[in-house]
């Protein structure tokens, strides 16, 4: 199943402040994409973002939906880009709050599990920034229930436009397996305690779930990327430690500490990577 709301907010309603502190300055919690070294988190991010624009061939007359929408950075770069209208889902209510916030023109953020939404009409284009690792429990994975889970989600998804759209899509991935006891009791803690609920797909399980109704007219594995964008973060939560543990207290920055870290770790050694891909519709 879909990681509940409880789990989702459990995720990503610490507080928007404290995300505040050591995302960058849109708020974007997904991995950036350097195409330089002198390139700062912001400037990393915005890239980020124009590379899930293009990708889903977004233009000024069309509508575009962000399924997993955060805080809402996508959309707020797609308005300012161009899009007809720009629309948002996501099931964290303090993310909720923060998008409407943002007051954003021919703009519309939803409470709403993605499985429950109904557009009232077709959309142009399609994105999702990591968002995916919240459909499929480690237990389901191990009942080797992953591809149709993610199956039925680019279904769905492929009923929301008309053939020929294109859908920029990312998703984080898990790839090799630490061999030390110590290294699989992080990674269990991430997955428990930050991201409960959640599990990364493997990159060969994405492509066999597009079919039968997506193409893959793009790849782009994005690893050395997301392992300098989570060392960033840890790097500017490190600057407001004594903030931090004054006003939310040493346990979460202890937990976020530890899990940044293992971030780090797990990009540098393969346990993770990262995709962008450019979906078209059959």
């Amino acid at each position: 199943m879909t990681s509940t709301q409880e789990e989702i907010e459990v995720s990503y309603d610490v507080s928007n402040d404290f995300f505040r502190l050591w995302l960058d300055e849109n708020m974007h919690y997904t991995s950036a994409v350097y195409d330089r070294e002198d390139m700062s988190l912001e400037e990393a991010q915005e890239n980020k973002a124009k590379w899930l624009y293009d990708f889903a061939e977004v233009t000024p007359d069309k509508t575009v939906l962000d399924i997993g929408c955060g805080w809402g950075s996508m959309i707020d770069y797609c308005v300012r880009r161009g899009c007809k209208e720009g629309h948002g889902i996501t099931l964290s209510t303090e993310q909720l709050e923060w998008a409407r916030a943002r007051n954003l023109p021919n703009s519309k953020f939803i409470l709403c599990d993605y499985k429950d939404y109904a557009p009232a009409k077709p959309y142009d284009a399609l994105v999702s920034v990591e968002m995916i690792d919240h459909l499929c429990s480690p237990a389901q994975a191990r009942e080797g229930l992953a591809v149709d889970i993610y199956r039925s989600y680019f279904n769905k998804l492929a009923s929301w436009v008309e053939p020929g759209a294109c859908f920029g899509f990312q998703a984080i991935l898990r790839n090799r397996i630490p061999r030390t006891k110590q290294d699989l009791l992080d990674l269990q803690f991430t997955a428990d305690v930050i991201f409960p609920g959640g599990l990364n797909p493997r990159l060969e399980e994405l492509i066999q779930a597009v079919n039968p109704k997506w193409e893959i007219v793009q790849l782009n594995t994005r690893r050395t990327h997301y392992g300098r964008t989570t060392h960033e973060w840890r790097r500017r939560m490190r600057e407001h430690e004594g903030f931090i543990r004054g006003k939310w207290g040493n346990k979460v920055y202890d937990e976020y500490e530890r899990y940044l870290s293992i971030c780090v770790k797990g990009f540098d050694n393969h346990w993770s990577s990262d995709v962008q891909m450019k979906l078209v519709r059959i």
